[in-house]
């Protein structure tokens, strides 16, 4: 018995030496290099906050079902914005002389297509920015409201302006949806789990898809079933209105208000294992970050704050990666898919191309479900680096089968040709390798733009960014049936290969790897440069201190 009490003291004492040991490393390390430059202090406040952060994101590792259930309800948006730029391409195919001329013609398609995307630069730009004095959840309420609205309008148009007019309403709500789900998500999200629960909206956007070619599969020879098609999407709008009181505020943004109870209430049900002392501390770690954005918020208009995402040099870099991040994600060409994948299977011979648009959008959901389970596991940026080059190979493939399908008509679509089988289907899996790898990779990682900004810019950075987004997405809607008629389909598609190329590039130099790192971590990385480095170093050290905290927990236990 002494025996055994002895050699547990002898633990206990060689424990308090370890700890002793490893509150000094900090300035150790310093002393021992007292030449060292800035790039190669410790990045975060201090080492009892480092200490103390990283023993509470060991514990975030499991998702409590309050957390599920509130990310799910958000994401019905993301459904929203998956359905309504879905179900646009059976619904062309199936309009027909319902809006008035026989047929539409190319440049009224790229109309009503463009048109939404020009509502969503709007509300995307917007959202942001409104959300930072209205709360994040209360954007969503509005966006709900005009879902509502859009889909009424299209679904009783008989002419091609006002279908152009309810496309562009419900693009306003697409992006106030693209910008605030995400941001919200990720201000709610724990550390550990952050990509994986932003991830999720993007998984309802490619269910929306889904559900939109599946729709529009089995409307597709009703007459005038284009309606339906665009007027249920006002039902999971009004059930995500029903929702919205149940949703919690952020709790950055109720500590920026001045609401500490509401926002420590809050996090006690996002971490629904963690003590009060645990609940405690988080609010005092949020606290030190949000405190400086009331600082400025308080000191600056709103003028100077939009200006300094451009003139301060952490907020600057951050704004060029979350911006090229969403060009690339447009420029690549995808939606090109989700517009006009019916008018394209169509011209290439397949006689169900609603049915065959399915395939593209249910690989497109299936791995963006790979992508929810691995994203926080293999890291951001790893998976972009991954993932292009697979793009870059589809979009290759699919250019050369362009190439040899089209060689009887000079390269050139013409519906009703009899194309070889052959080679349609060889473009229908140039196309699924592709969307597999977008939806591994850039379909999701933009989205986690929020993470990048500070408190005081983060609403006006997501907002340009999504604006970005928005942007390319017009460009490549209003220009792509013009651009093939121009360069023909092989050309059109070697053109998007080759922006992917450009789009690898630039994440292999500018975007560092977030996974793992606090929203107030990842804003302190830009500080020197683009933050590759300082990212590594930081995760690098997050470990280690994780594996101080078990080794710790382990000596407890003996």
């Amino acid at each position: 018995m002494e025996e055994g009490t002895a050699e547990r003291h002898l633990s206990h004492s060689q424990l308090i030496l370890y700890i002793t040991i490893l509150q000094q490393q900090p300035s150790n390390r310093l002393k021992q290099n007292p030449a060292a430059d800035e790039s190669q202090q410790p990045l975060t406040r201090t080492s009892d906050d480092r200490t103390l952060e990283a023993d509470l994101d060991a514990k975030d590792t499991a998702t409590t079902w309050y957390i599920w259930m509130l990310v799910l309800a958000s994401s019905i948006s993301g459904l929203l914005f998956g359905y309504d730029t879905g179900v646009i391409s059976g619904a062309l195919v199936t309009i027909r002389g319902d809006l008035g001329p026989p047929e539409l013609s190319n440049m009224q398609k790229e109309l009503i297509t463009s048109s939404t995307t020009l509502g969503a630069l709007l509300g995307g730009l917007a959202g942001g920015i409104i959300s930072d004095w209205t709360g994040r959840k209360w954007v969503l309420g509005i966006a709900d409201v005009i879902f509502i609205a859009g889909a009424a309008v299209q679904a009783v148009s008989h002419t091609v302006w006002r279908m152009v007019w309810g496309r562009f309403v419900i693009g306003i709500g697409v992006g106030l949806a693209a910008c605030i789900v995400p941001l919200f998500i990720g201000e709610l999200a724990p550390t550990a789990q952050r990509g994986r629960l932003v991830t999720v909206n993007v998984v309802s956007i490619t269910l929306g898809q889904v559900i939109a070619y599946g729709i529009g599969a089995a409307f597709e020879s009703v007459p005038g079933g284009w309606r339906w098609m665009v007027g249920l999407g006002a039902v999971p709008a009004a059930l995500q209105f029903f929702f919205l009181p149940f949703l919690p505020e952020s709790p950055r943004i109720l500590l920026r208000q001045g609401n500490r109870y509401t926002a420590a209430r809050n996090l006690s049900k996002i971490y629904g294992k963690a003590t009060p002392e645990e609940i405690e501390q988080r609010v005092r770690l949020m606290e030190d970050s949000v405190q400086e954005s009331i600082r400025i918020t308080k000191q600056t208009t709103f003028a100077q704050r939009f200006m300094s995402v451009f003139s301060v040099n952490e907020n600057r870099r951050a704004l060029i990666v979350a911006c090229g991040l969403q060009a690339f994600q447009q420029l690549c060409g995808f939606n090109t898919l989700m517009y006009y994948s019916a008018t394209l299977f169509k011209s290439i011979g397949f006689n169900k191309p609603t049915a065959v648009g399915l395939i593209i959008s249910g690989t497109n959901f299936v791995f963006t479900l790979f992508a929810l389970k691995y994203i926080d596991i293999i890291g951001r940026r790893r998976i972009m680096l991954y993932s292009s080059p697979g793009m870059i190979f589809g979009l290759g493939f699919a250019s050369v089968s362009f190439y040899f399908l089209t060689q009887k008509t000079n390269g050139v679509l013409v519906d009703g040709t009899d194309y070889p089988k052959s080679w349609s289907i060889l473009v229908l899996f140039s196309m699924v390798c592709y969307v597999a790898s977008y939806a591994t990779g850039l379909g999701n990682v933009p989205w986690q733009q929020g993470e990048l900004f500070a408190l005081e810019v983060r609403g006006i950075g997501s907002s340009l960014a999504t604006a970005t987004n928005w942007t390319g997405n017009l460009i490549i809607g209003a220009t792509y049936l013009s651009l093939i008629h121009k360069i023909t389909a092989a050309g059109a598609f070697a053109f998007y290969a080759g922006l992917c190329f450009i789009g690898w590039t630039f994440c292999r130099l500018c975007y560092p790897e977030t996974a793992g790192l606090s929203l107030e971590e990842v804003t302190q990385i830009f500080k020197d440069d683009f933050g590759i480095e300082a990212a590594e170093r930081l995760r690098r050290e997050k470990a280690e201190l994780r594996a101080d905290v078990d080794f710790y927990e382990n000596w407890c236990v003996m």
